[in-house]
């Protein structure tokens, strides 16, 4: 399957990534006592960076969905920038912080799809737009 063809329902995915990511995000920020409990040892700085990156996860898919070349670098600055919130996280739990497996999950996961939808992005948009 072509990148071209892969590309909307990646940025599609981006946009549904998106609205889940504000959705827990505002519950575990702003939630009430037992949201707040059920988030455990969450990582302040992740939590945060994730709540606001949902915002961006957004428009970048939509972006992509229109085939915007801006859209091609919010996926590029949206990979590096959660690649620099996972080192940070490693700092954290490699000097003893607390934190939750799932957060090292979602890290990843986040991680992986950024980097797979940039690079599609990248290749299909490059062929588009000269």
């Amino acid at each position: 399957m072509s990148t071209d063809r892969v590309l909307p329902w990646l940025a599609a995915a981006a946009v549904a990534f998106g609205g889940l990511t504000l959705y827990a995000g505002a519950l575990a920020l702003f939630g009430g006592p037992a949201a707040r409990a059920a988030v455990g040892n969450a990582v302040p700085f992740v939590l945060w960076f994730n709540f606001l990156a949902g915002f961006v996860y957004i428009l970048a898919g939509a972006g992509l969905l229109w085939r915007q070349r801006w859209a091609v670098h919010a996926a590029i600055f949206l990979a590096a920038a959660t690649a620099l919130v996972a080192v940070a996280f490693a700092m954290h739990v490699l000097s003893g912080g607390a934190y939750e497996l799932r957060t090292v999950r979602a890290l990843a996961f986040r991680l992986l799809f950024w980097v797979v939808l940039a690079a599609v992005a990248w290749s299909a948009v490059k062929r588009r737009i000269r």
